[in-house]
């Protein structure tokens, strides 16, 4: 089959590899008819990379038809429609139980001392080969995949339950915004974006998503996002308090992580890091990386006193310092985690199988290309260009046309 392999720092290839195998009672193999590229896989493409190998197949974004299921998978049947939680989750363990699939004991990369394992996310999170490809082999079936209507809808109806809705939706959950209340998003790629729009569903009275990019700000602005410019604005700090009788919003969430703009200091440190050797950098990441934390502090500015910050952009620093003082003095709740991408599906599926589209799903992909111009597409998305804010990935489609051009 093909697949989107990592071969080094920002650089991604499509290989013929071998077909992916049932392994266990509970696998399936699925056919791969859309495959997204995800903010956090540039994390992989360029800091991370002292977590991969040479070869490591990407992406944890899939949906497809049921080609294969092992005899403990039953629930599937070969045809059916499903989509793939980025987590693997068993369903039944101590955590699963509790909602907490992200720290499925039954997966969880104890070697590592990470939670449960993910797909196509490196040596940390158990090294399960991704979904950017024609095939996967999705452990843990049997709780797992998620079947979907066979209804004749484009994939991005429900594509976005693997990822992007439910890490949306806990972000919200999280941030603990009361109905009528008031949330900021800061940063408006694929996760705020949706984060912006399941808050003012979910009944929040003001949501205000921060971003720099004209694409991102024009699209929130679609969906009735308040929106702030941080390019235009001298102090967004400023600016959101104003709209908020001066007191900050109720939550603030941060949909950014450890690559947002503003700390030349941590930039420079990610890009000598990611150019080390692995044995070197491996300890450097995990005892003494600094994030680029402006995302984060400013969501911890716009909060109210007694306010809640939630935290859903993926941060790997381990000496990162925080501003103490100021959550202790105003008294904040900060809530971070991985989706417990399970745990949020009876509220999403309705939501995604709606034909109004009520979140607008079908407003946040900006480009589907066929997995041949995989390599492009995540140069496309990492340098923003071309109006790039969601790509979609199609294992059956001809590498035909430009990558920029949109679909």
């Amino acid at each position: 089959m093909r697949a989107l392999t990592w071969q080094g720092r920002e650089d991604v290839q499509v290989q013929t590899v071998p077909d992916p195998e049932i392994l266990e009672p509970t696998d399936a193999i699925i056919r791969v008819t859309s495959t997204a590229i995800c903010g956090s896989d540039l994390h992989l493409y360029s800091v991370l990379g002292a977590y991969l190998s040479p070869g490591d197949i990407l992406g944890h974004e899939s949906m497809g038809i049921v080609e294969e299921v092992g005899k403990d998978a039953s629930r599937l049947s070969p045809g059916d429609r499903v989509v793939v939680p980025f987590g693997i989750a068993c369903g039944h363990c101590f955590m699963c139980r509790r909602g907490l699939h992200s720290q499925c004991e039954t997966t969880q990369v104890t070697s590592e001392a990470k939670g449960a394992a993910l797909f196509g996310y490196t040596r940390m999170y158990g090294s399960v080969p991704g979904g950017q490809a024609e095939y996967l082999r999705v452990p843990q079936a049997h709780a797992g995949p998620v079947v979907v209507p066979d209804d004749g809808a484009p994939d991005e109806r429900y594509l976005y339950l693997s990822d992007v809705m439910p890490t949306a939706w806990q972000a919200v959950e999280y941030a603990e915004v009361p109905d009528g209340g008031t949330v900021a998003v800061v940063g408006l790629g694929p996760i705020g974006q949706m984060a912006a729009r399941i808050a003012r569903y979910r009944g929040a009275s003001q949501v205000i998503g921060i971003d720099s990019v004209p694409e991102r700000l024009a699209m929130a602005r679609r969906h009735g996002i308040d929106v702030v410019d941080a390019t235009d604005t001298d102090d967004v700090i400023a600016a959101v308090r104003e709209r908020t009788s001066g007191r900050g919003v109720d939550g603030a969430i941060d949909a950014v992580g450890m690559e947002a703009h503003g700390s030349p200091i941590a930039h420079a440190g990610h890009a000598v890091v990611s150019r080390l050797p692995d044995a070197v950098a491996e300890p450097l990441i995990e005892h003494a990386a600094i994030d680029r934390l402006d995302a984060l502090l400013t969501a911890i500015s716009l909060a109210r006193r007694g306010g809640t910050v939630s935290v859903v952009g993926v941060y790997g620093g381990a000496v990162d310092p925080l501003p103490m003082m100021e959550i202790f003095d105003r008294q904040l709740t900060l809530r971070f985690g991985q989706a417990n991408v399970h745990r949020w599906m009876p509220d999403l599926v309705p939501l995604a199988s709606d034909p109004t589209d009520p979140l607008g799903v079908l407003d946040l992909r900006t480009h589907r290309v066929p997995l041949d111009d995989a390599a492009a597409a995540y140069e496309m998305f990492q340098k923003k260009q071309d109006g790039c804010i969601k790509v979609v990935l199609d294992p059956t489609e001809s590498p035909t046309k430009d990558v920029g051009e949109k679909s």
